[in-house]
């Protein structure tokens, strides 16, 4: 591994330090953090599970949709940001958009989706909806998710079930958000363009 790598890997395990520092003096947040899983994300004819997500309008404006894909093995795979009008509902796949461009190149066939409603714009004009922070979680966005269950047989050939569920609101503590922060920002570094999700369709 080159110097600059080294460097880059050392800078980045020194912002996870300092995120962690302040972590312990903040209270958690509410009705900002949604968890779901996906599971049998395989090729077709094998189905494609689908995440759907709505912003009812609490601040009756734009909010942002940070997105944390994690594999089964506790790692972060891809990360990204979208844009949530409101009333709009943006459609996602899990197979294209949230585990087709994977960190490893190697795509995940079950794992963790994790959401965090934030504010929009980020930073100001041009730097929109930026996952690796620092920002402050805004309520309220709200999503949902189709599930691949495990494969059953039948006198008609193979079956797929395909169940759906809203995602489960969760407390966010700021040593997770500190860590999926920096977990993101070291896939933007280190990833070449690997790492990122995509934000499917809708607004």
């Amino acid at each position: 591994m080159k110097l600059s790598v080294f460097r880059t890997f050392a800078l980045v395990l020194a912002i996870v330090g300092l995120m962690a520092a302040g972590a312990g003096v903040a209270s958690a947040q509410t009705d900002v953090y949604q968890i779901n899983y996906f599971a049998n994300n395989l090729p077709a004819p094998v189905p494609d599970a689908k995440v759907r997500i709505d912003n009812p309008g609490l601040t009756y404006g734009n909010l942002c949709a940070m997105i944390y894909v994690f594999d089964s093995d506790q790692q972060m795979s891809e990360c990204c940001g979208c844009v949530e009008t409101h009333n709009g509902l943006r459609k996602l796949s899990v197979r294209s958009d949230l585990t087709g461009n994977p960190l490893t190149g190697v795509v995940s066939t079950s794992g963790v989706i994790k959401i965090v409603s934030a504010p929009f714009p980020i930073y100001g004009p041009g730097t929109f909806c930026e996952p690796s922070g620092p920002y402050t979680p805004t309520p309220d966005l709200r999503s949902w998710a189709t599930h691949i269950e495990d494969f059953a047989a039948s006198n008609t050939g193979a079956v797929w079930p395909i169940t759906g569920n809203a995602f489960s609101d969760e407390p966010l503590g700021a040593a997770e958000l500190s860590a999926l922060q920096a977990q993101c920002m070291f896939i933007q570094i280190l990833g070449s363009g690997h790492g990122i999700c995509s934000c499917g369709t809708g607004d």
